[in-house]
């Protein structure tokens, strides 16, 4: 098979699992080295190496990093093992966020700590990596800048208003960057992915209400699946989406429509 990305490089903030993983191994067969920046367990490791493994059998260099992305350090560390000009995509998949409630009468009521905590780990540290990428010459000629974004983002769910607010940043920075990064021939989109039984999703309060609630909303009567969100990143990282730019990309087979 015919490799489409060569000696590119496609960091990924969070891909460890769900659509960050997905998206690495998608971007893998596609001839895309693979640096993944992520949290996981010590328990949790043998599984990941092992999907790790996966990719390096399709003949690409990986590198991973167990290290927390939203440190000033980590950064650092990360971007001194990259080679310079040669990262295509910066994909940020970072789940890290707050899903306290605002009702003042529970003990589990979000404060402004949460609030900023999830700010910074769902959407401005997104600015932060760009900015380092950029400071140090990593990103290639073409680059793509992309994040995970949600429907949460203008709806209202129980103990979903940090990431929400967290989701509106995203876009608010997304067309800022589309629009001051062009010059840099850096393209910068969000992708709002459908209903997906992602770790991260199952943690919100009531997700099971959630997911039976897209399964009749979706036309295809199925939820979207972490392959369907890769298959659009990958497309996005294709010469033939050059111009795209500026814009939230709907990934959930019509699910919001209705």
């Amino acid at each position: 098979m015919k490799k489409e990305f060569t000696n590119q490089w496609a960091l990924i903030l969070g891909g460890s699992s769900g659509l960050g993983l997905a998206t690495a191994h998608k971007l893998a067969a596609k001839g895309m080295n693979i640096c993944i920046v992520h949290r996981t367990r010590k328990s949790n490791l043998p599984q990941l190496n092992e999907e790790l493994r996966k990719m390096k059998d399709a003949g690409v260099e990986v590198m991973d990093f167990n290290k927390d992305a939203l440190k000033e350090t980590t950064i650092k560390t990360v971007l001194t093992s990259m080679p310079k000009n040669k990262c295509k995509l910066l994909l940020h998949s970072i789940a890290k966020g707050s899903l306290k409630t605002m009702q003042a009468a529970q003990l589990n009521m979000l404060s402004m700590t949460d609030l900023d905590i999830t700010l910074h780990g769902m959407a401005t540290s997104w600015y932060e990596w760009t900015q380092a990428l950029i400071a140090e010459e990593i990103f290639t000629e073409n680059a793509r800048n992309i994040a995970f974004t949600s429907e949460g983002n203008t709806k209202v769910w129980p103990g979903y208003g940090a990431v929400s607010a967290a989701k509106a940043t995203l876009e608010a920075l997304m067309r800022q960057m589309a629009v001051e990064l062009a010059p840099l021939n850096i393209t910068t989109n969000c992708i709002q992915a459908g209903t997906t039984l992602t770790p991260s999703f199952k943690l919100i309060p009531g997700s099971e209400t959630l997911t039976e609630k897209a399964k009749k909303r979706s036309p295809f009567n199925r939820l979207t699946t972490p392959e369907d969100v890769a298959n659009s990143v990958y497309l996005l990282c294709k010469e033939e989406a050059n111009w795209i730019n500026g814009t939230v990309l709907t990934v959930d087979g019509g699910e919001s429509l209705q």
